[in-house]
């Protein structure tokens, strides 16, 4: 079983950056791509970005391109997402998820395993 627990989120102004960090259970972390999605209230979870197992392949939603970055770490078994000149519209609850294809991208369902959450939360 892989357990994900994400860390980080807060309230920040606009213009300003986090760091939000997973920690993923288990020895096979390196065979999982992994991916970070967002909610907002009221809204359907979307995709923001993706990293393959080994790091050097990077996805991200137009909406953050240029200013989040996705990384890893496998032997720390840890993914990031920086996130800088952060935006009102950024607020959401951001999750991390594990992907055990090779195939999969934007979409929720290819995801195999999931983090509980953390809340990121942008003041005007």
């Amino acid at each position: 079983q892989v357990q994900l627990a994400e860390s980080g989120g807060g309230l920040v102004q606009a213009g300003e950056s986090l760091r939000l960090s997973c920690a993923v259970s288990g020895r096979t972390f390196s065979s999982y791509a992994m991916g970070w999605f967002r909610q907002a209230p009221g809204k359907e979870r979307e995709f923001v970005a993706r990293i393959s197992r080994g790091g050097s392949n990077t996805l991200y939603a137009d909406s953050v391109k240029g200013r989040f970055t996705i990384s890893r770490d496998n032997a720390k078994n840890t993914v990031w997402l920086q996130m800088n000149s952060l935006k009102p519209e950024d607020t959401a609850v951001y999750y991390c998820a594990a992907d055990k294809s090779v195939s999969g991208g934007r979409l929720a369902a290819s995801y195999d395993y999931w983090g509980q959450g953390t809340q990121v939360t942008v003041s005007s």
